[in-house]
């Protein structure tokens, strides 16, 4: 018999990895600074995204909905971090998970840049003036049948977070090179609906001394493997 409804996974860490991508090549670094970004959406042509999504889980009862959110690249030293947050745990959706800045569009919202924008603006106090946006990557639609724009965007170093406590306990960043480096992207099997589900993990211990383990899964790990097969195509 067939089950019905989306899977819930309460806990990604309970679930079996099978494996790491350390066959992949990582993305040579010298792709990875803010002049070779930019030059690769200025040049961007036709991509497909390997990983989109898991809305037809969800069932044709529900409607879509456009969302967006923004990939920050932040230059810090001699490389690129990615911004990312950590939702308050009391929130109804995705409690506690580590996520872009972004959400739902809007009526007022004429783009996804502008989605992507506000909601960044509205969850971590980053001011517009300070991002310069390089593109899209292909849409992601969600288990939850959220159609999801990520745009990519370089973010000014000396940027002055204030997170919102109602939705970010944290806002944290994470090296790009270490998530272009395949050989962090953990795959997890589980059962579901009679067949196999897998999602990816990057889990990232921040160095001392605020030492911790943050665990990206789930969609935010499928864009930014979305984001490393980009750069190398």
């Amino acid at each position: 018999m067939r089950s019905s409804g989306q899977p819930r996974i309460t806990d990604p860490h309970d679930i079996p990895v099978v494996g790491d991508d350390h066959h992949l090549e990582p993305v040579d670094p010298a792709q990875l600074t803010a002049e070779s970004l930019r030059e690769r959406f200025r040049r961007a042509r036709d991509f497909a995204a390997p990983l989109r999504g898991d809305g037809a889980l969800a069932g044709p009862d529900r409607v879509p909905s456009r969302a967006a959110v923004l990939v920050g690249l932040v230059p810090r030293g001699d490389a690129l971090h990615v911004l990312l947050t950590r939702r308050t745990e009391h929130l109804r959706d995705h409690a506690g998970q580590i996520s872009f800045p972004g959400g739902r569009s809007e009526p007022g919202d004429d783009s996804a840049e502008a989605t992507a924008l506000r909601e960044a603006q509205e969850e971590v106090g980053l001011q517009p003036g300070h991002v310069e946006v390089l593109g899209r990557l292909p849409e992601y639609t969600t288990i939850t049948r959220f159609v999801v724009t990520p745009v990519v965007a370089l973010v000014q170093p000396s940027l002055q977070l204030q997170p919102d406590p109602q939705e970010v306990a944290e806002a944290f960043e994470v090296p790009l090179p270490y998530l272009m480096t395949p050989a962090h992207h953990r795959r997890h099997v589980f059962r579901f609906d009679g067949g196999d589900r897998q999602f990816l993990s990057m889990p990232w211990r921040s160095p001392v001394p605020l030492e911790r383990e943050y665990f990206i899964w789930g969609a935010t790990a499928a864009m930014l493997r979305n984001l490393y097969h980009f750069l190398r195509h």
